[in-house]
């Protein structure tokens, strides 16, 4: 009898041991992947969660399997998780393949079916989002996006933005999006084509903001009506006017 109830308690003791552990690792293993939530993360951030989740229950729970088992899948992951990262914020095209590409739902001219049919959202599913934004009427949305994640965020026309223009009786320009040029030293090709510009237009703007190469650049931002915020690393941003008129600015 002694024996039975001493090695029942050594079992025990194994499996809180080996829980702490693996719950130690999972914890580390998060804490290396960043501190998103749920609702923010990428789709193979989630994918490598779940994934991870699943293989911590194993070591856990099973005491036959060696706690090792359980380890080297997770590690593996973690350096997984590293690569895909990196290499996503080094190449815009890697970045679209993994995470997809920001999606517009609503635009100047309304709603995208087509749009919602490929992403099988339904109208109901598009409006419960849009007043989620605090917005009721589609007519007052300029611009509805999806992004890689899955959440959607709501540019409202000028005139029905926070501060009510439209009652004030202030003339506003109409709200414009701006188009990300450069995102962590990497110009993005495809949107220098989409608004008409080169790099000696980037170069232009990071004279008058006072940047000598664009790999220094965090991000830099442009719209229709040449409003440019650009934000050099490890300083503060900046933001100005230039004149746009095609692909050619001053």
């Amino acid at each position: 009898y002694k024996f039975f109830f001493l090695k029942k308690n050594i079992y025990m003791l194994t499996l809180i041991i080996r829980a702490v552990l693996v719950y130690l690792l999972v914890l580390l293993v998060f804490r290396l992947m960043g501190k998103r939530q749920i609702g923010q993360m990428q789709p193979f951030e989630l994918v490598l969660t779940l994934v991870i989740a699943d293989l911590a229950t194993i070591p856990m729970s099973d005491i036959g399997v060696p706690v090792l088992h359980g380890i080297i899948p997770l590690i593996t992951l973690v350096i997984v998780h590293f690569f895909l990262t990196f290499f996503s914020k080094k190449s815009p095209k890697i970045s679209q393949f993994i995470n997809g590409k920001p999606i517009v739902l609503i635009g100047p001219n309304g709603i995208d079916y087509q749009v919602l049919e490929k992403l099988k959202i339904t109208i109901d599913d598009l409006l419960e989002t849009i007043r989620n934004a605090g917005y009721f009427n589609l007519e007052e949305v300029q611009y509805a996006i999806m992004e890689t994640n899955g959440t959607v965020n709501v540019l409202p026309k000028s005139q029905f933005a926070p501060v009510i223009n439209q009652s004030l009786g202030l003339d506003v320009e109409e709200a414009t999006l701006p188009v990300i040029l450069v995102t962590e030293g990497t110009i993005i090709s495809e949107n220098l084509k989409n608004f008409e510009f080169d790099e000696k237009d980037i170069k232009k703007i990071l004279n008058k903001a006072k940047i000598s190469e664009i790999k220094n650049v965090l991000v830099l931002t442009i719209d229709k009506a040449g409003n440019v915020y650009i934000q050099e690393k490890d300083s503060k941003f900046q933001t100005f006017k230039i004149k746009v008129n095609g692909g050619e600015n001053e």
